[in-house]
């Protein structure tokens, strides 16, 4: 009985290490799942590496995809690291795919198979082998994904620059999530919504409800899964514990200069600060700012925050106006953070719509997660806002994004009171003339008359907030 057992223990480990695995889990639909398909239909395809923190569903998605080929190989180069050997300098991908399908069992057949190498960042020989796919076996779909990939690619000074495709990968966005509860209709009826058009009052706080519901549960799919599986916020809050818990695991793994214990401050810190400048003292007074400054660098590489950092707005890129020393911080998942700050779920639930948007930085941070995933994903994300560096001044502007090849300032607001002077002040300076707010208001639009610059006519947008990506 012990033979049996122990067998049948490892055939299921063997089963789950290089092949997609039996048992038809839930999926939920993801954004890239079409591009995924673009891709794999694509006639001059590279080898793709899929980028972004741990338990996005990074893996999920490839499994996902995998089911749409004939054969599909899975190898995990953490969990079986004598596979690692099969990726050599002078790497001859024909043999190598040979010994991939000798250990699994699965015939690997250009345009029949799909090759899925997971957690790559254990192997630098494998990142780096990656270009000679696309050089040597370029029929053959290939995929990469790495949980901390980012710190082995800032160890290479070159990893196959236009032979692999890098595709970014982030947690739920919100329309992700309505989709997860089969709320299919409702996403497509308020995509095609406008300020001409506006969404029912019914359809309207109907969305309200489930954003506030996505500000306790979030986008981790872990998360997501449990609120469709038990709709318990409890549960939802514990299986964020559990995510950060592995986060705070892998701080050991980052770098042997910085300890644990600052990341895990710093992190705590970015949480805090969420919605304001960065300012190092608040983390630790004993503490180099030059320490700290290291420390966020390396929560950014895992993907745990993302800076969103000044930029003058003067025009494109934003990126060439942009001053690191004036830099903001979203936290990777407003789950998360509410979690991790103890936010209790009657605060958002129960608080009124002016308090909702108001009340701290969730909405703030919320309306710059959503922006980000709606970037497009085969570019890295650059997030920026604008403040006003004149002694004795205050004005900023949430965000800057870029449409239709000009700088679009959007603010996040409670409602239509208030004189909104920033945005004014911006506008005039740079000489736009469109804007957004985003806002728990309905899809609506207002001109504005600016009597201080020879009365031009300005139009600012209002897209509430569960709708931001309809931009």
């Amino acid at each position: 009985l012990t033979t049996v057992v122990g067998t049948f223990y490892y055939k299921c480990l063997y089963l789950h290490c290089f092949s997609i695995t039996c048992i038809d889990m839930a999926y939920y639909k993801r954004n890239i799942d079409k591009k995924l398909l673009e891709w794999k239909d694509a006639p001059r395809r590279k080898p793709l590496l899929i980028r972004g923190a741990r338990q996005v569903g990074k893996s999920t998605a490839v499994r996902q995809l995998g089911k749409g080929f004939k054969h599909f190989v899975e190898i995990n180069l953490e969990r079986q690291p004598s596979v690692r050997q099969l990726f050599t300098k002078n790497i001859d991908v024909f043999r190598t795919c040979e010994g991939i399908s000798a250990i699994s069992g699965i015939p690997i057949i250009a345009g029949e198979t799909l090759l899925f190498i997971d957690e790559i960042q254990t192997s630098q020989e494998a990142i780096m082998s990656l270009r000679y796919f696309k050089e040597d076996y370029p029929d053959l779909h290939v995929i990469a994904a790495g949980s901390l990939l980012e710190f082995a690619l800032e160890e290479l000074p070159s990893f196959g620059v236009g032979r692999i495709r890098s595709l970014y990968m982030y947690p739920f966005s919100f329309d992700e999530f309505l989709l997860a509860q089969g709320l299919d209709t409702t996403v497509d009826y308020k995509h095609k919504a406008s300020a001409s058009s506006p969404l029912p009052e019914a359809v309207h706080d109907k969305l309200i409800d489930q954003l506030k519901t996505f500000y306790l549960v979030g986008g981790m799919p872990a998360a997501v899964s449990e609120w469709v599986e038990s709709q318990s916020y409890i549960e939802c809050a514990r299986v964020h514990s559990d995510i950060l818990d592995t986060y705070q695991d892998d701080f050991s793994k980052y770098k042997a200069r910085i300890s644990p214990a600052l990341l895990r401050k710093t992190l705590r810190s970015v949480a805090l600060q969420a919605g304001s400048k960065f300012v190092f003292s608040q983390v630790a007074d004993d503490v180099h700012s030059s320490a700290i400054r290291d420390a966020l660098h390396l929560l950014t590489l895992a993907g745990l925050i993302k800076p969103v950092t000044h930029s003058d707005g003067n025009g494109l890129p934003l990126g060439a106006e942009e001053n690191a020393g004036y830099t903001k911080y979203l936290f990777m998942d407003l789950g998360l953070m509410q979690t991790m700050l103890g936010t209790p779920a009657s605060d958002v639930l129960l608080s009124s719509e002016t308090d909702f948007v108001n009340k701290g930085p969730a909405s703030e941070m919320f309306a710059g997660l959503e922006l980000m995933k709606n970037h497009d994903c085969f570019q890295k994300s650059e997030m920026y806002y604008w403040q006003n560096m004149a002694r004795g001044t205050n004005a900023e502007i949430d965000y800057l994004e870029v449409k239709d090849g000009k700088v679009l300032p959007i603010e996040v607001k409670a409602n239509t009171k208030g004189s909104m002077q920033s945005l004014w002040l911006f506008m005039r300076k740079k000489g736009l003339f469109n804007a957004v707010r985003t806002s728990l208001e309905n899809f609506g639009e207002f001109e504005y008359i600016d009597k201080e610059d020879n009365n031009s006519h300005r139009h600012v947008n209002v897209i509430p907030l569960y709708a931001l990506s309809n931009l």
